[in-house]
This record gives C-alpha cells, sequence and structure tokens, in this order.
C-alpha cells in the first residue's frame, strides 16, 4: 500500500461517525451515518468517485454509500469496517439480548437479536460516565439537550470539519487533513459569544456509544483510525502491540546541583521520549500511540506545525505560541519514558529499530552542539572534546521494547472476525503465570462469558466478540514480555581514565586535551581548562568539570531557549527563580500590599544590579502597583546575592538592615520544595483499579440487564467483575495526566499562589514555594489530581478561576477530566479514585540543594510508605541543625483535613496573645503519660489527651476557656496504638505548626537554642 493510500484510510476511518452522533441518533430522520461523515468523505475524495456513484440500498453506514463504485466494495472499506468492530470491541463492554422471530414482507421467519433496553435516546437522557471512577453525571438535571437543533449543530460541525480539510489545487492531502482532525476536531470555540451549538465545553466530550458514555467520540475515532492504519500498512493486513520505554530515569533526572539541573534532566527525558515517539507519528500517525495521549502537547503542535504543514493560524489560541519565557508550556516536561502504540505486525521490530536510532541520533547531535557551544564561548579548539563526547553518549538511552501481534489470536469466522481461537496466545502467555488454568484476563469471568455466542434455555443470547475485546490480553503478554527485556541489559564497556565528573563521578570529564584528564583541581585551576574558563557561564559552578551528560544538561536550558524562541518567533528567556529570591518572595507580596513605594535614594541603589526571576504571581502583583516598582523589586534579590558573594561581612549587614528597613521585618530565610507523585500508576494503567462492567453503562441499560444478570449466573459475574484494560482506559489517563501536568498544576502553583513550577509530567510535580503558601498549595494540588475540592466553593469562582468537582476541571471555558474523585454507585459500592502523595521540605535558601533533594525525595517516600499513600510528608530542615517531621494522610473519616488543622494551629500560635511555648510544654509532660491500655478504651485515651492538651492551650493563650478546638482536633487525629505513638504525633505536628508560626525564620533565634524542639 503506498503512503498515499494509507493516509486516505485512516482519514475514512476517522469520518466513519460524526462528531455529533451522540446528538443526532434517534432524532436525525437521515440518520447518524448520512450526516457530516459522508458530505464531507466526498469532498476529501471529490477527484476520485464518479458522478454516478451508486447509493447503497441497505440503508447501511456512510461507508457502504462513499466506498461502492459501480456497486462493488472497496478494500478500504473492509479495512475501517473490521478497524471499527476491533475499535468498538475494545472499547465497549457487551450486553445480553434476546432472540425473537419475525417475518420478513417475502413471509420468510427470520432471527432477530434485540434489546429494547439498549436503545437510549441520548439528547433526552444525557449521562457521562467518569471511566476511572464510574461517577455518573446525568445532564437532564441541567435541563437536558432536546433544545439543541439538529440542523444548527450539523451545520456547525460541518463548517467545522470542512475548514479544517486540507486541499491543494483540487487534492485532497489526507495525511495533512488526518493530522488536522484528529488534532482540532474536537476543539471548538465554546464561549459565551460562540458557545457551538449550545454545547459549550461538552463537545470534547460526546460519547461514542450513547449505552456505554464512558469514551468520548474522539477516543473512538482515534483507536478505529490506529487500527485501521496498522492493518492498511501491513502486507497480511495485521496489527500488534507495541511497547516501548527508554532509560535510564531516576539517576538520569536525580544527577543535580541547582533547580536548573533538575528541570533539565526532567524536561530533557521527556524530549527524548518525543523523539522516540514520532519515527512512528511520522509513519502512522500520532493517534497510533494509544499512551500517552499527544492531542494538545506543545511539542507535538510545534510538530504539526513546522514539520507536518499545518497552518500557523490554527495555533494561535494555543499558549505556547503566546508566552515569552520559561512559564511557556514548551517548557514543561509533559511526556513520560515510554509508550504503547498500535502498529502493522510485520514492522514492529523495524519500527523499534527506527526509534532507538532516531532517539540516538538526536542526542548525538545534541551533544555537538553542546560542544560547540562549549568551545566557541570559552575560544578554544579542542576534537578531543568531540570524541569523548561521543564515546560517552554512545548507547544512551536505553530502549527496550516488546512487540506482541494481534494473530496469536484466530478468527474461525474470518468474514466476521468472530469465533476465537486463543490457544496461541494463551500459550505465550503461561509462561508469565504460576498456576493452573488460564493465565490472566484468559481465566477471568469475563473472558469466560464472551470466549463464544451463548444462547440460554430463555433465548437470551451472549455474542462472541471480535479480537478487539482481548487488547487486555495482548497488553498484558506485552508489558510482562518487556519487564523481561529490562532484565537483560546490553553494558558497552567503555575505558574511563583520569579524574572523573564532579557531579557523576561516573565518566571522564570534558577536556581540549587528553593529558588534562590527569591534572587535579589545584593545577587545573593554575594552568586553565575549559571549565575554568567558563565559570559563571550556563550555571557552570567553581570548580566543576562535567562529563558528557552533565555537560548536555546544564546547556539544555539555553539551546532550548533558543529553539523555543524560533517556535514562539519571540525572544523567550530562560529563568529558574533562586532559592533566596523564593525566600523572598512571601515578604515582598505583604510589602506590595501595603502599596508603597521604593525610597528614591534605595531605588537608585537597586539599579545598578541585574533583575532576576520572580515568581509569576508576585511579578504580575508588583506590574500592576506599579510598573517601574515591578522591575526594581526584581533587582533586590540580585543585590543581595552581590553582598554575600563579596563576603564583605559589613556590606552583607548593612544590605540586610536596608531591606528590613523597606519590608518593615527581616526578610525570610527559607522556602519550600514540594514532590507530588501520583499512587499506584503502575495499577491504574494495568487496569487493577477499574471500574465494574456493569458500572459502564447508561443507566436505562444498567437497568435493562439486571433482570437478564438475575437469571443467569454467569452474566451477573461477568457484570460485577473489574472491568479489563481498554484503550479508552489508557487514552483517558493519558489525557487526564496531560491536562493536569500542562494546565492545572501550573495553574495552581504559579497563579493561586507565588510558586515556581520547576517540572510537571503525568503525575510527577515539582515545585517551589514560600513558605507561607506551601500547606494551602499542597492540598490544592491534591484536589486537583483528582478533581474535586471539597473545600471549595465552587459557585463562587468566576469563570476564569479553576473549579474542581466530580473528577473534573474547569479553568476558563475548558473542561477538563482528572484522574477520578471517590464514587458511591446507587448500589452502595465505593470506587476509592485516584489519589496523590507528596513530599515536602521547608529549608534555609543557602542550604545546599543536594541535600535539600535528598530530603526531599525522602519525604516523599515516607508519605507512600508509613503514610501509606494518600498522603503527605513535610520536613523542615532547620538552619540551625536538626529537623523536624510530620507525615499523615491528607484526610481522615469524619476529621478536618489534616493540613487544615496544620495551618490554623500555626495561625493560633501567631496570634498576638498566644505562647509558642505550649508546643514545648506538651513536650516536657507527654513522657509521664500512660498507656492507652491503662485507660481502658481509645475513646478514653483520647478525651485525657484533649483534656490536657486544652489545659495547655488555654494557659498559653492559643484557645479559649470551653472552647478545645484544636485540643480536640488532634486528639480525634492522633494514633491511639502506643504512647509514644500518640505523643510523637501530636509532638512533631505542634513543632512544626510552631515554626510556621514564626513571623520570621532567619536561622537559629532564642527560643530556639533555649527550648529545643525534638521531633
Amino acid at each position: 500500500m503506498t503512503a498515499a493510500m494509507l493516509w486516505q484510510t485512516k482519514l475514512h476511518a476517522r469520518l466513519h461517525d460524526p462528531a455529533e452522533k451522540a446528538l443526532v441518533l434517534l432524532r436525525d430522520p437521515a440518520g447518524h451515518e448520512r450526516g457530516t461523515s459522508r458530505v464531507l468523505w466526498r469532498m476529501a475524495r471529490a477527484e476520485e468517485i464518479p458522478a454516478d456513484d451508486v447509493m447503497d440500498n441497505d440503508n447501511a453506514e456512510v461507508l457502504h454509500a462513499v466506498a461502492f463504485s459501480n456497486g462493488i466494495k472497496s478494500a478500504t472499506y473492509k479495512t475501517v469496517q473490521r478497524a471499527d468492530w476491533w475499535a468498538a470491541a475494545a472499547d465497549r463492554p457487551q450486553w445480553p439480548m434476546q432472540e425473537i422471530s419475525v417475518k420478513t414482507d417475502t413471509g420468510e421467519e427470520k432471527t432477530l437479536a434485540v434489546a429494547d433496553f439498549a436503545q437510549v435516546h441520548w439528547a433526552k437522557q444525557p449521562q457521562l460516565i467518569h471511566p476511572l471512577s464510574g461517577a455518573t453525571y446525568d445532564l437532564a438535571r441541567h435541563g437536558g439537550l432536546t433544545e439543541t437543533d439538529i440542523t444548527d449543530l450539523k451545520q456547525r460541525s460541518f463548517a467545522h470539519f470542512s475548514r479544517l480539510l486540507r486541499r491543494a489545487d483540487g487534492v485532497t492531502d489526507f495525511k495533512q487533513s488526518l493530522l488536522a482532525f484528529w488534532r482540532f476536531g474536537p476543539e471548538v470555540d465554546s464561549s459565551e459569544e460562540n458557545d457551538f451549538g449550545k454545547l459549550g465545553a461538552l463537545w470534547n466530550l460526546l460519547p461514542a456509544d450513547t449505552r456505554v458514555p464512558d469514551h468520548s467520540i474522539w477516543d473512538h475515532l482515534d483507536l478505529t483510525s490506529a487500527f485501521a492504519g496498522a492493518f492498511a500498512a501491513d502486507e497480511n493486513g495485521e496489527a500488534a502491540l507495541l511497547s516501548l520505554s527508554i532509560g535510564p530515569v531516576q539517576s538520569f533526572i536525580e544527577a543535580a546541583r541547582s533547580t536548573s539541573d533538575l528541570w533539565a534532566g526532567s524536561h530533557l527525558l521527556a524530549r527524548l521520549a518525543w523523539e522516540a515517539m514520532k519515527p512512528v507519528c511520522d509513519q502512522l500517525g500520532p493517534d497510533a500511540i494509544l499512551f500517552p495521549r499527544l492531542r494538545g502537547v506543545p511539542q507535538v503542535d510545534v510538530w504539526l506545525r513546522d514539520e507536518c504543514g499545518l497552518p500557523g493560524e490554527w495555533f494561535s489560541g494555543c499558549e505556547w505560541t503566546r508566552k515569552g519565557t520559561d512559564a511557556n508550556p514548551l517548557f514543561s516536561a509533559a511526556l513520560p519514558n515510554r509508550f504503547v502504540a498500535v502498529v502493522p505486525a510485520s514492522q514492529a521490530a523495524q519500527i523499534a529499530g527506527q526509534v532507538e536510532t532516531t532517539v540516538r541520533g538526536w542526542l548525538q547531535d545534541l551533544g555537538k552542539r553542546v560542544v560547540d557551544e562549549l568551545l566557541e564561548k570559552a575560544g578554544m579548539r579542542g576534537e578531543h572534546c568531540y570524541r569523548q563526547m561521543q564515546e560517552q553518549l554512545e548507547g544512551f538511552p536505553e530502549v527496550h521494547w516488546a512487540a506482541v501481534p494481534f494473530s496469536l489470536i484466530r478468527c474461525r469466522d474470518g468474514a466476521k472476525q468472530r469465533d476465537l481461537d486463543v490457544t496461541p496466545l494463551s500459550a505465550a502467555m503461561r509462561p508469565f503465570f504460576d498456576g493452573e488454568g488460564e493465565p490472566g484476563f484468559l481465566g477471568s469471568p469475563a473472558w469466560l462469558v464472551l470466549r463464544k455466542e451463548t444462547v440460554w434455555e430463555d433465548n437470551t443470547t451472549f455474542f462472541a466478540p471480535n479480537p478487539g475485546v482481548l487488547y487486555p490480553a495482548v497488553h498484558d503478554l506485552a508489558e510482562r514480555v518487556l519487564a523481561a527485556a529490562k532484565t537483560t541489559r546490553r553494558f558497552m564497556q567503555t575505558r574511563q581514565e583520569g579524574w572523573r565528573c564532579t557531579l557523576t563521578g561516573e565518566t571522564e570529564w570534558l577536556s581540549t586535551d587528553p593529558e588534562q584528564r590527569n591534572w587535579n583541581q589545584t593545577y587545573r585551576k593554575l594552568q586553565g581548562t575549559l571549565w575554568t574558563t567558563l565559570e559563571g557561564r550556563f550555571g557552570i559552578k567553581k570548580g566543576e568539570h562535567l562529563g558528557a551528560l552533565p555537560a548536555v544538561k546544564r546547556l539544555w536550558p539555553t539551546l532550548f531557549a533558543r529553539e523555543a524562541a524560533v517556535a514562539t518567533g519571540d525572544e523567550v528567556s530562560r529563568f529558574v527563580v533562586s532559592t533566596h529570591a523564593m525566600a523572598l518572595a512571601g515578604p515582598l507580596a505583604e510589602w506590595i500590599e501595603k502599596g508603597e513605594m521604593i525610597p528614591r535614594e534605595l531605588s537608585a541603589e537597586l539599579e545598578r544590579h541585574e533583575r532576576v526571576a520572580l515568581p509569576r504571581k508576585l511579578v504580575l502583583k508588583a506590574y500592576e502597583h506599579h510598573y517601574e516598582q515591578g522591575r526594581t523589586l526584581a533587582r533586590i534579590p540580585a543585590w543581595l546575592d552581590a553582598a554575600r558573594e563579596s563576603e564583605d561581612e559589613r556590606a552583607l549587614e548593612a544590605v540586610n538592615r536596608k531591606i528590613e528597613d523597606l519590608l518593615g521585618k527581616k526578610p525570610e530565610t527559607y522556602y519550600a520544595l514540594l514532590m507530588m507523585d501520583g499512587d499506584r500508576m503502575g495499577a491504574w494503567l494495568s487496569g487493577e483499579n477499574a471500574i465494574a462492567y456493569r458500572d459502564s453503562f447508561h443507566q436505562k441499560v444498567r437497568d435493562g440487564i439486571q433482570p437478564f444478570a438475575a437469571k443467569h449466573p454467569a452474566l451477573e459475574a461477568y457484570f460485577s467483575q473489574t472491568r479489563a484494560l481498554s484503550p479508552n482506559r489508557h487514552l483517558a489517563i493519558s489525557a487526564a495526566l496531560n491536562d493536569f501536568s500542562l494546565s492545572v498544576a501550573r495553574h495552581v502553583v504559579e497563579e493561586e499562589f507565588m510558586g515556581r513550577l520547576i517540572y510537571a509530567g503525568g503525575d510527577d510535580v515539582l515545585a517551589m514555594l514560600p513558605v507561607s503558601d506551601l500547606l494551602p498549595c499542597m492540598q490544592r494540588l491534591r484536589a486537583a489530581y483528582s478533581g474535586h475540592d471539597g473545600q471549595q466553593n465552587a459557585e463562587s469562582r468566576g469563570r476564569d478561576r479553576l473549579v474542581l468537582r466530580d473528577g473534573f476541571a474547569l479553568l476558563g471555558n475548558k473542561l477538563m477530566r482528572m484522574m477520578g474523585s471517590p464514587w458511591t454507585t446507587p448500589d452502595g459500592r465505593v470506587h476509592p479514585g485516584a489519589t496523590a502523595s507528596i513530599g515536602a521540605v521547608i529549608a534555609h535558601h543557602q542550604a545546599p540543594l543536594s541535600a535539600v533533594l535528598r530530603a526531599l525525595r525522602a519525604a516523599e517516600k515516607r508519605a507512600k510508605n508509613e503514610g501509606d499513600r494518600d498522603a503527605f510528608s513535610l520536613t523542615v530542615l532547620k538552619r540551625s541543625g536538626g529537623a523536624l517531621f510530620f507525615t499523615d494522610k491528607w484526610q481522615r473519616d469524619g476529621v478536618d483535613p489534616v493540613l487544615t488543622c496544620l495551618r490554623e494551629l500555626a495561625l493560633a500560635f501567631r496570634d498576638e496573645d498566644a505562647s509558642r511555648r505550649a508546643a514545648y510544654h506538651v513536650q516536657a509532660w507527654s513522657t509521664d503519660l500512660p498507656e492507652p491500655s491503662q485507660l481502658g478504651s481509645a475513646d478514653a485515651y483520647r478525651e485525657m489527651i484533649r483534656s490536657l492538651l486544652h489545659y495547655q492551650f488555654e494557659r498559653q493563650g492559643l484557645e479559649a476557656k470551653g472552647q478545645p478546638m484544636h485540643s480536640a482536633r488532634l486528639g480525634r487525629l492522633m494514633p491511639v496504638d502506643s504512647r509514644n505513638a500518640a505523643m510523637d504525633y501530636i509532638n512533631n505536628l505542634l513543632a512544626v505548626a510552631e515554626f510556621l508560626a514564626r513571623e520570621t525564620r532567619g536561622g537559629t533565634n532564642t527560643v530556639e537554642r533555649t527550648a529545643g524542639v525534638a521531633a
């Protein structure tokens, strides 16, 4: 098949159903098959279809009509029909039918399988089901959609897609059209002025099947196009599932000495992931990749515009085209290090090999550019550098892959793709499973029902599926083979001589002469090297001598900023908010709120220093106050830096005093880092946390299948079974993670709070914040990940604010599906929803970043392990030495959110009538408390602790007499396994609250020295 025919087949697949299908079913006399899809397909093939094109008399779907020429079916139609069957079976659970006999017009008896309950008039009964949590959203409660005018909707839909159809000289460019439909089909103007037929943000969530409204029409079209492309490109019409990963991940990211290094490692790995995916997208289209979903990813948009030729003005509304700093979404690490794709079975190995060659070649080219840049800026020459770079990057990244062909599933009924023989698939899976019986999905109750066409005595039928329904088994096998492939790693032996890289200690540092590798640090400083010449540039610190990968990471911010400037057509400034600038953010914000002005003498002194990066929200607040004032404030961190680097104690003391005079108090010297990670992501991707089959159905269908399930135990077992993995699940997870990392997390950190997002990729977030913003930002990020914030009054937030409810996020006019909040089904079953854990560290801005990062990773692990996930862990690294630790769940049943309690207790400590000594007094008497068992019950022990705490809090001014708010909360929150567990919890919480309450944290203070809080 030619490339042109491949893209024509894929476009055909994307047009087999209209986008507005759910709204025209049972309403449009012409039927959904003969609506906009048919007209658009005729437009696309205007130069091919004869004028006397014969219409299909069976009133079948539009594909029959447009793929007939003189009454003969085309191979393209058969390919698309097969792809549609497989896609539907992979994503939609089956339901029972009732066989009845009817007479035809000729008097013949004909057996039909019918299910009246499975006919859903969706415009009258519009429901959406969250695919990850099972939550049902009944849109009928808000008036339904029956007033949506069909004619107007079809006209708008036709106009929308007609604009996307790419033609030149009267001939359709099928590849560009396919890419345009994939990227921009789900995007319409949903503003109040033009809400696309009263649909607004609902357009991109319209269901593919009204009976199973848990996946959108776009998901179905993506999957159908993926299967059709694989079938069409394979000489035997066979598809395979390709699972591929690159690495290593953690060791590459963790080799960091600055926040810029952290960002660079994460972002460069995401960029390598895109370079690995690009060969698949070039050959088969981005819809061939099922995980991650690539639609809307900025780096993919740049490729669509600059390499695939889509018009630049189509992307003008995208945020990445408008921002000229590294707040631009192009700087977000938005892609994971692995992907799953549907590929032609005969080309799987070739495609995987091409991916490996392409991604390694791209990194080698980048390494050469890095050496070019280093030598040019140093004014040196050195071929040895190029050889070192090439040798050290050889074999990086590691590429592991596995491909499983669907041909392991044999179809005895070739025409209908049914009557499946899974013997080869079962044999391939068996080595990866222990025990007897069929392995994996093949032994599940679902497959026992689905595996063959069944007719019960009461004429209830259940049709056997096509190979698409075995997607979970094929995917499971691919993942297990990939895991096995990773255990057989190939190592390339390289010889490294002399002194090693100062960052990793693994490879030689890059040198212009081989002899330099043996120079010690003193001799390097005396004689001069490439690295001593470049100290202060590209973030290269004094004494650093880097190997190939650290050098690439160190220059990546500079090189990518240039790349982003080309993509946006504007100069892009790369910067990272420094730790001390973040520490100053809170006091500067308070000063701006007072509306004061910088004295003229101080302003003149500040003008001698460079402006540095401040948090986005602070910058906007400063410029809103006074533009020039904002520019001047941005010079304060550099002024303070210069004083510290001068090593002149008097000069530093004078600068600190002037800043204190300006702000009205001592400047803050602590900042916070948080690291967020989604819980059990492997389980989510493998389908372990899936909803039950019955929870995927529209309520009308759910009610209709109940009598069948009651009569047939096999059906009941099937409907109650946890739903097997599906492509829709992968697409839903990927879309939710992309929207969270690209839009929601950045909004929360940088617009709701004064933070700086260092990286956000999928479920991983690393952010830097002022101490005052840390706790509320942690709580808000956790709520945003699931898509529900019980603390939020949604109606009070405007359309430009972020609203989180029932598993969705509404930001401006964009409705996004998040990972899903807890949901209770009508029959009382509870789905827990997605959870995330956060580790956070509060540290002095002069603390070594490497030590802070170690503490941050340890905090995240404590949240996962000691907190048993869905938890947070907070570490305070005190400048005076020692540390405070506090770990807990986000919330306990019947108790206010833990962070809310901690924040309110900190506010109580800050009250001018309160004494922070309460924390130390509680610690002093806690060692004399009895064990819980001595009081007879947990309730009695909690009441005793509450009473003692209230007495102490009342004496120190934290609570009024007879109003034990904080003490009652602590009594409910603390564990009662033992006295030590209870008092460790309370003491740790009080110590952290007391630290957060301090007006200034400028290092060691009198209270800290004399009392000494132990955690």
